[in-house]
């Protein structure tokens, strides 16, 4: 049911329950989960909760967030795709990649595939994505994704940006 999309470098696909020894200290690290949220770190069985509940979104939204791979490797480097829960702002294009994989244009190359997959599967041509204040790295991201900052809300606990992305 989860589509799988490749880029040049990557594969989007559906989460597997193996993929939890590799996503577990992405979200146990400090420095990567510092702008997610409320910006704390999650247990192994939180992260296993969050792989759940993306795999939820899919089953009752049609779209979700993939689990992010290197094609070369298979090694899991992250998550990019779309949230858009009950009482949330808007339809959201996210992000989050482990530390080592920062730098590399994996969340743009990622995020530009899924924005694609949403134009020609969805029909959507708007997505916000709600990036807490300091998170410069994502704020490139959304930047590069021809978003433009449009406001700010107050969202689980504190002030995010609302970019927003509009298909041309």
């Amino acid at each position: 049911m989860i589509p799988e999309l490749q880029t040049p470098r990557l594969r989007l696909r559906g989460w597997r329950n193996d993929d939890l020894d590799t996503y577990a200290p992405m979200c146990a690290d400090e420095e990567v989960m510092r702008y997610i949220g409320p910006g704390a770190t999650q247990t192994r069985a939180e992260a296993w909760r969050a792989m759940a509940s993306f795999l939820g979104h899919w089953q009752l939204r049609g779209y979700g967030m993939w689990a992010l791979e290197r094609r070369d490797t298979r090694q899991l480097v992250g998550r990019v795709g779309f949230i858009n829960p009950e009482g949330w702002p808007g339809f959201e294009i996210g992000w989050l990649l482990g530390r080592p994989h920062w730098g590399h244009g994996y969340a743009i190359e990622a995020a530009r595939a899924a924005l694609a997959w949403g134009q020609d599967a969805l029909g959507t041509d708007r997505a916000i994505s709600l990036i807490r204040p300091g998170n410069e790295r994502s704020v490139k991201v959304a930047l590069a994704l021809g978003s433009k900052l449009t406001g700010e809300i107050e969202l689980l606990g504190g002030k995010s940006l609302v970019y927003e992305w509009r298909a041309e």
